[in-house]
């Protein structure tokens, strides 16, 4: 039988050592059996407040302290260094406290929680939505990643390749859209998942901070939108674009999503491109890309890409662009091109279903032990 008085048992007081050793540190990340801790040093003062951000769980004892606040390492989310409020207008947006006692020379915490956590209701970012396919017609988004000056355009060969295989799609039935990244204005990625895979997510972390970033237009194109994407760059020494690689870096959080949760944001979805430039690197700028996307989840159609170069020894790149208007070849490559996306998109639309998860994807064959 348990004791009458059981509800009034000692709290649950823990040693965390000597004083003067903790007093060392203004922040610092405990842990006692399963309870993390935010421990501060600050203005004379111990505090305590829980390790774990409401957010997604970033270790708050690993971050900074801005005055009062403790700051995520994460994603900078706020909390009073010993109230475990929110920051000033998000009070309400709070961690649980733990009360503290010096006892001699060594500080110990009651681990029975002095408040509990609230978190204030967010709406879900629209990205977030399930992904599911929309009825209708297949849907197609080419994505230009030419950089140039707005103020003075120039004439993107790529991109009028790309413009032609689109042309081609919407005569076929099919739905475009055109994205130049060149028009979006977005931020680099800035290495969330350099500080924790789970720091990494989805929608990007950027993307639910920052209203006014635009990549949310490549994000919903390609995870929830289009059946088929098309990607077109120029070669830029010997690689793709910067734009590219700016939007390639942006886009771990979709395969992040697969590689720590087993969650296929990507399924039974084509991807194909076309790669123009003024020297010959043609199959190691596409191996790039069709390795890239593969991560993603994206399937290919036979001969994926088209490409075209002056080379080497054909410096006269004034000369290019006259030669791509000009080829009814490349205009044809580019709609072909197009017409095997489309095929195999149709055939994945009208026969493959979508799983909840696809074992082992995007993830080594073992974990590390």
């Amino acid at each position: 039988m348990p004791h009458p008085d059981a509800s009034m048992a000692e709290p649950q007081w823990h040693d965390l050592g000597p004083v003067a050793e903790l007093r060392q540190r203004q922040l610092q990340q405990l842990s006692v059996g399963r309870t993390r801790i935010a421990l501060t040093w600050q203005g004379g003062q111990f505090g305590a407040i829980s390790g774990a951000c409401n957010h997604v769980g970033g270790p708050l004892g690993d971050g900074t302290l801005d005055g009062e606040y403790v700051v995520c390492p994460w994603h900078h989310w706020k909390y009073h260094c010993r109230t475990g409020l929110g920051e000033p207008g998000y009070e309400a947006e709070s961690i649980p406290r733990y009360d503290l006692e010096i006892r001699g020379d060594h500080l110990w915490i009651n681990l029975e929680a002095a408040t509990k956590r609230s978190r204030l209701p967010h709406e879900p970012h629209p990205l977030a939505r399930p992904v599911v396919r929309a009825p209708g017609g297949i849907r197609v988004a080419g994505i230009s990643t030419t950089v140039m000056d707005p103020a003075y355009p120039r004439f993107s060969t790529s991109e009028w390749l790309l413009q032609a295989a689109l042309d081609h799609a919407t005569a076929s039935g099919a739905e475009t859209r055109m994205l130049r990244l060149g028009d979006l204005t977005f931020r680099h990625c800035e290495g969330y998942y350099s500080k924790s895979a789970h720091a990494c997510t989805w929608p990007c972390s950027i993307t639910q901070m920052d209203s006014t970033d635009q990549l949310d237009q490549v994000y919903d194109a390609l995870v929830h939108w289009a059946d088929v994407i098309m990607v077109a760059t120029p070669i830029r020494w010997g690689a793709a674009s910067s734009l590219y690689f700016k939007m390639a870096e942006r886009l771990n959080c979709v395969q992040n999503q697969t590689t720590i949760r087993n969650k296929v944001l990507i399924q039974n979805k084509v991807a194909s491109f076309i790669v123009t430039g003024g020297q010959d690197n043609v199959q190691g700028v596409v191996g790039q890309m069709l390795t890239f996307f593969g991560e993603l989840g994206f399937l290919f159609p036979q001969f994926p890409f088209i490409a075209h170069s002056r080379g080497w020894s054909a410096e006269d790149m004034e000369n290019n662009v006259r030669a791509v208007r000009q080829s009814a070849d490349l205009k044809e490559g580019a709609e072909q091109l197009m017409e095997r996306s489309l095929c195999l998109a149709r055939d994945l639309v009208d026969t493959t279903p979508t799983t909840a998860s696809i074992a082992r994807g995007g993830r080594k064959a073992h974990h590390l032990s």
